[in-house]
């Protein structure tokens, strides 16, 4: 098991236990029930390494992580391992059903974008220069092998935390007979209630970090949260929200402070949320629309 970082056990009580860490640049920690806190470490190292072996194998900042193979790669057919390719087919249908609104080809605004907080806009023909090399249909996919257009980037970070969750929430669930909860920088998911009562999760208020606006009770299933509390521009008086339309290049305008969904699965709520934002003003209807549970802060 190959740790990448620090892992700092908690005991909560006498019936929890914390097990800490950082990874994804967010917090990260699993509760759970465990007879002493060894056992707990060990249950809480199992999932950090398999985070962290997410972070590493799809980083875009790291030479040797599988997209940094594919970008060096442009323009020549190669080949992805399964798990992989099963990332690139599930990005497929997010793109399919968002009617192109959700595309991991669209990371390369970055370079025209940053959400610091300050009043920076790019200049329209920055933006506008990056277009035409976004778009999941200008892909040669076909799995496992794909070809990467030259100038195009692939970015996994849309997915990656969600799928991290539940990959950790799978391995624990083959280890652990007792109840617990897995928390990726607010993303989650539950086995079952905890010892006494049903797991409070605190949902931020906007601008106020570490505030809590709501207190959700869970027992089992997941949540994850979209929203722009800490990416944005704010230019005369208009707040630029770091979730950008792939089509336009621009911010999604109108779009919720933040939307927090309900699913089975981590990933199932993470996209969820994430086409909620997507939808800009019509983010409650699209959410009806599913039949989700879901808490919307404007």
């Amino acid at each position: 098991m190959a740790l990448l970082g620090p892992v700092r056990v908690e005991a909560l009580g006498t019936d929890l236990v914390a097990v800490r860490f950082s990874a994804m640049a967010s917090p990260c920690e699993v509760l759970l029930r465990a007879s002493h806190l060894g056992a707990a470490r060990e249950l809480g190292q199992c999932a950090a390494a398999e985070a962290w072996r997410i972070e590493q194998k799809y980083s875009r900042y790291r030479g040797d992580s599988v997209t940094a193979h594919i970008h060096a790669h442009r323009g020549a057919a190669v080949d992805l391992d399964e798990e992989s390719a099963s990332l690139m087919d599930f990005a497929q249908r997010c793109h399919a059903i968002s009617e192109g609104m959700f595309d991991i080809t669209s990371g390369i605004l970055r370079r025209a974008w940053t959400f610091d907080g300050s009043d920076r806009l790019p200049d329209e023909g920055t933006v506008a220069a990056l277009l035409p090399f976004i778009g999941f249909e200008k892909l040669k996919w076909r799995s496992p092998r794909l070809e990467l257009p030259m100038g195009m980037e692939l970015d996994f970070g849309g997915i990656g935390k969600e799928y991290a969750v539940d990959r950790a929430y799978g391995l624990l669930a083959a280890l652990s007979p007792g109840p617990f909860l897995v928390n990726f920088g607010g993303d989650l998911r539950a086995s079952g209630p905890p010892p006494r009562g049903s797991w409070q999760v605190g949902i931020e208020k906007p601008d106020a970090e570490r505030e809590a606006k709501m207190i959700l009770e869970l027992e089992r299933g997941a949540l994850a949260t979209s929203g722009d509390s800490r990416r944005f521009v704010l230019r005369n008086g208009v707040r630029y929200g770091h979730v950008l339309n792939p089509k336009t290049g621009w911010p999604v305008m109108h779009a919720p402070r933040s939307v927090t969904v309900a699913a089975s699965s981590c990933t199932e709520a993470g996209l969820l949320s994430t086409l909620a934002v997507l939808q800009g003003a019509r983010a409650r209807e699209f959410l009806n629309e599913q039949g989700v549970k879901h808490w919307v802060l404007e």
